[in-house]
């Protein structure tokens, strides 16, 4: 069994007897639809007492492998992710020749065949150690070379890499493309990179269509590129997607004291990504997703540019200067979310872009942090299954949120500060987070050791909620902020935050003070307070300055709950409606209490985010709002017998809000999709089978393919329409987005035949590319009735090991997350899953981790229906 794990010894082992020099890699993409030829020549040199060594490859087979001149074996030296070579030198050249596959999976390089005109993509995703699926490499971060890349394939093809692409060289070489029909090929030779982790390079080939553009530099003009797929280029907004580029180049440029390190910057928006983008230096991958071919929230709208803004972050932090080993991953995606975000709220039109980091990263990170398998942000990464893992709300969400604590504990200029002399000093190097701490420390003249063991070495959240002591004549004597612990993580923490007194004026809670304080221990006096009249609302983390959980006085919690519409400030807003969630969620607010606040406070929210936030709130707690996204799956937070009313109720008041809705406006949008959800009344699905054959109208909605198919999948969940309504609309919009979506329609259909379909297609068939494997996925856990799911308790559980070994890790943690039968929020399924946990305590830890958190899940739901009370 070949062994697809890298170990961090074995990694420090190669880093402490290797330099590497530079790779050649020659890949032939005109070999045929499974496979292609790939050759990499590796010049390093070796320690004297290295003795052997081995580099990483998997792939169907290594034709020769060539070290210093002497062939060895292949059927000796390669056992399917490992190539050894037995004897090193001081100066070492190696060269293997080997076939790769290509993958349907997001992983190594991926190959796409586009349904609409059939023409083939691919890109390549690198992290966390898949380069080596597609050339022979030290696939480690810390042994950094240059690489210069070869590739051949069809002559009209847009080839990329990280350097700027060359002329391509007209030869021999032909291509058959899909349907048989031959064309010529050519050879595209690319400069050397400068020295680059492995993992950042990237290869990505086919007839994208392209919009260019420049922007001035401190190294001077640099040239962008937009990509596509042709069949998508009429909705690429690629004016937007460089507008907000180009505000990011002038602002981390600024901000970092470093220009831009790379000759050009490339943003290829891609199908079937795993993720949201990938940092590959110069030529980052963007998930397709992101070209809009119909109307979409602008919620969704900032989520692409924090997402532009967060791959242009990485290309100091993380391309320029790289971790050493995955134990700060944490570091090298936590800085990108926090820069990406301080960028888009100073730079852009996105000014709340701090509210927005609230009501989404902080809800992850917060939901990541209450399972069983939190950790801490830095993480101890012993192998690459540890990696793989941790790509959660902990590495991305809290690690950002603790470093915002931290630039409000050393203040926002020393930690800019502490910035600009790291990349100076670092550039082009791997460094650790200590590397980081010591210009930190430089620079604000702060000791921040204990700081740094406090919030990144410990696993858990802080409670912290207010304690007000009121004299008989209505006023303060004192005010406390008690911070709270759990046995399983005892940690109290320093938090840098502020306090905000809001009292009623006419219909709006204004702010009257904010009062920033040290927060430590166990209790810490507000000073200033003594004499004032008892505010209405007492906010602990006003502003969102630290990473606790927020528990509300009784005062406030009446205010808020009897003026849901009152806060006008937005990030206020956030701050309390996350309060009001963890409470939801921690059985503190009976579940239909929250809902009626989230329905109205929904009915007039401005924020595109927060408006998205609630509604996903309310369709969650009132049944299961079942999602691919980071934030993840919840389950119905109420108890059996009342969720049928509920869901009525507040289907009634969805529908109120679209039709009452500004035409054609993003509340409208938003509202829709959300009622589309939770329809089930014969009126209600009458309504929507209007709008899609005219007989009724919504002002200003855009019936456009992805609304078609919303409404048509509502219906199909509903049982009110199925194959042939599928198939007519399949052959409207026959496009990569349209297959998807009918994949993921036909398995929401309410019957045991198209449960036991998408089961089928989805785990006892491993034949369905990722995207589609995760629209089926969510089809498949859509029942309003739980009875659909329950014969899927056992089967799930019977098949998790082989499904494991059976998969590549993506494919498999998608399965296993999204097929979990999540819906039923019941005892019995907690039960089987704590039952699998024990019975399976050597099962892979990967695995064990998402079961563990899938039960969770479901805890959390049972915890929230013991609050419903009748």
């Amino acid at each position: 069994m070949p062994d697809f794990n890298l170990t961090r010894e074995e990694a420090q082992r190669r880093a402490a007897t290797l330099t590497l020099d530079s790779y050649d890699v020659s890949l032939d993409l005109c070999t045929g639809p499974e496979t292609f030829a790939t050759t990499s020549t590796v010049r390093f040199t070796a320690a004297p007492d290295a003795g052997g060594t081995f580099i990483d490859f998997i792939g169907p087979s290594v034709e020769s492998i060539t070290l210093n001149g002497e062939s060895l074996d292949p059927a000796t030296h390669f056992d399917g992710a490992r190539i050894t070579l037995p004897q090193l030198a001081e100066h070492n050249e190696l060269t293997v020749a080997a076939t790769g596959s290509y993958m349907h999976t997001g992983e190594g390089l991926h190959r796409f065949v586009d349904p609409a005109d059939g023409e083939v993509y691919l890109y390549s995703q690198f992290e966390v150690a898949d380069c080596r699926r597609v050339f022979a490499v030290f696939d480690q971060p810390d042994l950094k070379a240059t690489f210069a890349f070869t590739v051949t394939a069809p002559e009209r093809w847009q080839v990329l890499s990280n350097q700027p692409t060359p002329e391509p060289e007209p030869g021999d070489a032909t291509y058959t493309a899909p349907d048989g029909s031959s064309e010529p090929a050519a050879t595209w030779r690319f400069a050397p990179t400068p020295r680059l982790a492995c993992y950042v390079t990237a290869i990505v080939a086919g007839p994208y269509a392209v919009v260019r553009d420049d922007v001035e530099t401190a190294r001077g003009v640099v040239p962008l590129g937009v990509f596509c797929r042709q069949s998508v280029a009429e909705h690429i907004d690629a004016d937007n997607i460089f507008d907000t580029t180009k505000r990011g180049f002038h602002f981390y440029e600024k901000e970092f004291g470093e220009p831009y390190p790379f000759e050009k910057y490339d943003q290829i928006f891609v199908p079937e990504f795993n993720a949201g983008a990938m940092e590959n230096a110069g030529c980052v991958t963007i998930t397709e997703t992101y070209v809009f071919r119909t109307q979409v929230s602008e919620a969704l709208i900032e989520r692409r540019a924090l997402t532009v803004l967060h791959e242009l972050a990485h290309m100091w932090f993380g391309d320029l200067v790289t971790m050493r080993w995955w134990d700060d991953l944490w570091l090298n995606e936590s800085f990108a979310e926090w820069a990406s975000t301080y960028c888009q709220a100073e730079a852009t039109q996105w000014d709340t872009a701090w509210t927005t980091f609230s009501a989404v990263e902080k809800t992850w990170a917060y939901r990541q942090d209450s399972l069983s398998s939190t950790h801490p942000v830095y993480a101890n990464m012993r192998h690459l299954d540890d990696v793989e893992a941790n790509f959660d709300g902990i590495t991305y969400a809290k690690g950002a949120s603790v470093l915002r604590q931290l630039v409000a504990y050393v203040g926002v200029e020393p930690f800019v500060a502490g910035l600009r002399s790291y990349f100076e000093k670092f550039k082009w190097g791997n460094t650790t987070f200590d590397d980081l701490l010591g210009e930190l420390e430089a620079t604000s003249g702060r000791d921040l050791s204990s700081w740094r063991d406090l919030w990144l070495r410990t696993a858990g959240s802080n409670v912290l909620r207010p304690a007000v002591t009121v004299s008989d004549d209505g006023t303060l004597t004192a005010l406390r902020i008690e911070q709270t612990v759990t046995s399983e993580h005892p940690t109290l923490r320093p938090h840098r935050l502020a306090v905000g007194l809001y009292e009623m004026q006419g219909d709006s809670l204004a702010a009257v003070d904010s009062i920033e304080v040290d927060v430590d221990g166990e209790s810490t006096d507000v000073p200033g307070v003594a004499g004032r009249q008892v505010p209405d609302l007492l906010l602990v983390n006003d502003q969102d300055l630290t990473f606790a959980k927020v528990r509300l006085d009784d005062r406030s919690l009446d205010t808020v709950l009897a003026h849901p519409t009152a806060i006008t400030d937005s990030l206020t807003r956030a701050v309390v409606q996350g309060a009001l969630w963890e409470m939801a969620r921690d059985g503190l607010l009976p579940p239909r209490t929250f809902i009626r606040y989230c329905l109205d406070a929904v009915a007039t929210e401005t924020d595109s985010a927060l408006r998205q936030a609630l509604l996903m709130r309310v369709v969650g707690a009132t049944t299961a709002y079942l999602t691919n996204s980071a934030v993840g799956n919840i389950t119905s937070f109420l108890r059996p017998e009342h969720r049928e009313d509920e869901a009525a109720q507040v289907a009634t008041a969805l529908r109120a809000l679209m039709t009452g809705a500004a035409p054609g406006g993003d509340a409208q949008l938003q509202f829709t999709q959300a009622f589309a959800t939770m329809a089930s009344r014969p009126n209600d699905l009458t309504f929507i089978r209007g709008l899609l054959d005219g007989t009724s109208v919504l002002a200003g909605l855009q019936l456009d393919a992805d609304m078609r198919w919303t409404l048509l999948t509502s219906l199909v969940a509903a049982g009110a329409a199925g194959e042939e309504e599928i198939a007519e609309q399949l052959r409207a919009d026959s496009t990569a987005d349209g297959t998807t979506r009918a994949a993921g329609a036909r398995a929401a259909a309410p019957t045991p035949e198209a449960k036991a379909a998408a089961w089928h297609d989805l785990v006892e068939s491993d034949s369905l590319p990722n995207e589609t494997a995760r629209a089926v996925a969510l089809g498949f856990g859509r029942a309003r009735d739980a009875a659909l799911l329950t014969p899927y308790i056992e089967r799930y559980h019977d098949v998790l090991i082989d499904l494991w070994a059976s998969r590549t890790y993506a494919m498999a943690a998608a399965v296993v997350k999204l097929a979990y039968p999540i819906a039923l929020a019941s005892e019995e399924l907690l039960d089987a899953s704590q039952a699998w946990l024990d019975a399976h305590p050597d099962a892979p830890a990967g695995l064990v981790r998402l079961v563990a958190e899938n039960r969770d899940i479901v805890q959390v739901a049972l915890t929230a229906q013991a609050a419903d009370a009748d």
